[in-house]
């Protein structure tokens, strides 16, 4: 599968708006998640340091080796195989990279870190990844704060996070700390073939009443106007349902909704958007899709069996060997739910995603901050948007870049969006449970029992069971 990925050129512009989000946790009272183990210092394995130089200005041991896991998503592997451990052993040859690839990171990493085997860098991706929050409360992830003090792998004269555009550093923030780096850059909207929308003179909608006219028509042609993956990919409609919500009543509105605000889901705003969502579900979805996976709803649209896709940037890279040729992606921003939204049409949900972070009580972190200042090269960075089909972080890295027509559909988009780019919401990376119920209730929403009202209380309900436990620690942004 994959999670959020990048999509543009000027990220300066892409994410100005991250720069104003600030993430801060209240401790809880009572245990830690239990899913993720904290482990007694004693139980730490010794671990690998060297002493620090203008060369060296982690203090990594040249001769120590060090392992990550990466996860087998949208964007593949060849940027970890091909581009970062190479360019890591051209200044360390010494120090062996030991490398694996999962499609379920919680499945295979979780245990270890409880075991104290923890891999020393990993990509918590996809739709099995590990509870970073609880990760981060169990004091397993390390704090990255020198990593970002450090001086850029290859642009001289500046910092690690001197070279990244605004944002990047405090959307892996946790605690008033940056224990994760949100590498690639993600425009969500809905994906669809312009080839195929050129052929049958369809505009892409700008209103929620030109949207559902287009999707009679597209009907009408005897293609499934609209769908996503019900078995796996539910999350998508859940981004879908929210960024609508957004538009509608302005991002205060998922931030109340990140910040556990007792009512943030009867909102008026997340009512009318599960209301116009849940009628697209019982008029133009295939049912059949609940039990699909998204490999299998992304190669249909490939076919031109379905129109309008909801996904993020990743999705051109990730269906690449499927793509037939003439297959344009090109993605729209959510239309406009109603004549009174705070955001226009074209405001787009953007974000810097896919965490990567370094195991605290691995046998190498100092190792694994180094992998992650390598990757945050310019070279690396490029490398990966080449290879992805995505852009990072690292401002600049891919200017002048021939790049796809997804990704320059993706441009364009955040080009017309100007200053009207949000971030959208954060509960599914520090609330699982949440997450999980925010899944499950977008599913019967869409394809079961349209019920926007049930859907914001059933929501509402989980949201402040979750603030009353105080065994989870809470999170807030402003």
């Amino acid at each position: 599968m994959s999670d959020i990925t990048g999509s543009e050129l000027d990220r300066r512009t892409l994410l100005r708006r991250a720069a104003a989000v600030g993430i801060a946790a209240t401790p809880a009272v009572g245990m830690l998640s239990a899913c993720v183990g904290g482990g007694a210092d004693e139980d730490t394995p010794e671990q690998a340091t060297g002493e620090k130089s203008a060369d060296n200005p982690l203090g990594i041991d040249p001769k120590t080796g060090i392992e990550i896991v990466i996860f087998d998503g949208g964007l593949g592997t060849k940027y970890a195989t091909d581009v970062d451990t190479p360019l890591y052993n051209s200044k360390w040859p010494d120090s062996k990279v030991t490398y694996s690839a999962t499609q379920e990171v919680s499945t295979v990493v979780q245990p270890r870190i409880n075991a104290g085997d923890a891999p020393d860098m990993i990509n918590n991706s996809g739709s099995k990844l590990m509870d970073f929050g609880a990760v981060v409360n169990a004091g397993q992830a390390q704090d990255l704060t020198e990593l970002f003090a450090a001086p850029s792998f290859d642009i001289a004269g500046k910092t690690v996070a001197e070279t990244l555009v605004p944002g990047a550093i405090e959307q892996g923030t946790y605690n008033g700390k940056p224990y994760a780096v949100n590498y690639a850059y993600t425009v969500f909207g809905l994906w669809y073939n312009k080839a195929l929308f050129t052929k049958n003179n369809w505009t892409v909608p700008e209103t929620w009443a030109d949207f559902t006219a287009l999707l009679a028509k597209i009907k009408a042609a005897g293609i499934t106007p609209y769908g996503y993956a019900g078995a796996n990919a539910s999350y998508y409609q859940v981004r879908a349902i929210l960024t609508s919500a957004g538009k509608i009543g302005g991002e205060q509105v998922l931030k109340d909704i990140d910040n556990l605000k007792a009512g943030a889901w009867k909102n008026d705003a997340i009512v009318k958007a599960a209301a116009a969502w849940a009628e697209v579900g019982k008029t133009y979805l295939d049912k059949s899709f609940l039990g699909l996976k998204h490999t299998e709803i992304q190669l249909r649209q490939n076919q031109d069996k379905l129109a309008f896709y909801p996904c993020g940037s990743w999705l051109e890279n990730e269906q690449a060997k499927d793509t037939p040729p003439g297959f344009e992606y090109a993605v729209a921003p959510y239309p406009s739910v109603t004549t009174s939204d705070v955001l226009p049409a074209a405001a787009l949900n953007a974000a810097a995603g896919e965490i990567y972070f370094v195991a605290a009580k691995g046998k190498n972190p100092r190792g694994g901050m180094e992998y992650l200042r390598t990757m945050l090269s310019k070279e690396a960075a490029l490398g990966f948007t080449k290879l992805t089909k995505s852009l990072t972080v690292v401002a600049g890295a891919a200017d002048g870049v021939t790049i796809s027509p997804g990704l320059t559909s993706a441009n364009d988009a955040v080009g017309k969006a100007g200053k009207d780019i949000f971030m959208g919401y954060l509960f599914d990376t520090w609330y699982k449970k949440l997450d999980d119920e925010s899944r499950s209730a977008a599913n019967d929403l869409m394809f079961k029992d349209y019920d926007a009202q049930k859907f914001a209380d059933r929501m509402e309900a989980a949201s402040q069971a979750v603030a009353s436990d105080t065994s989870v620690t809470k999170f807030t942004r402003s």
